[in-house]
């Protein structure tokens, strides 16, 4: 999960308990009742062309976390396939260009920000770009109509 140093030692402070490379596989239900995750131990394999070494599971390593909630927060990079060429919006890299001082993209009064934006990064990111959008759009709004500048 991306998460900075300071993220992670706030939530260890917190006394959250960070289990490095471990994925989970399953979720576990009982009677129509959550019950809990599996999860698979992972080690770093090889590096790859990009120099990045990617996990692989560990064979006979599952183990099950009993648990009461599930919250899926995970981050995926955006789909922007609806975002035809005649949009107006543009995109490279599956995400949305945009000028990062206002978050405006190329078609007037349209604003992007979060993972569609950066790709898939930490949650504080996206609310902040939310807030820095809202005042780019509340100008707009009251006539300055210079999106990029």
């Amino acid at each position: 999960m991306p998460a900075s140093k300071e993220e992670i030692e706030a939530a260890e402070t917190e006394g959250i308990a960070i289990d490095y490379l471990v994925a989970p596989t399953e979720v576990l239900v009982n009677d129509g009742r959550l019950k809990g995750i599996r999860c698979t131990r992972m080690e770093l394999g090889e590096p790859d062309a990009s120099g990045r070494r990617r996990p692989i599971p560990i064979k006979g390593s599952e183990f099950e976390i009993e648990v009461d909630m599930l919250i899926p927060a995970i981050g995926q990079t955006p789909d922007l396939s609806f975002l035809a060429e005649s949009s107006g919006i543009e995109t490279s890299r599956g995400t949305i260009i945009i000028n990062p001082d206002t978050l405006a993209t190329m078609r007037l009064g349209v604003y992007a920000g979060g993972d569609a934006v950066t790709g898939p990064a930490i949650a504080i990111d996206a609310i902040a770009a939310g807030k820095k959008a809202a005042a780019s759009i509340d100008k707009y709004i009251r006539g300055n109509r210079r999106q990029n500048g």
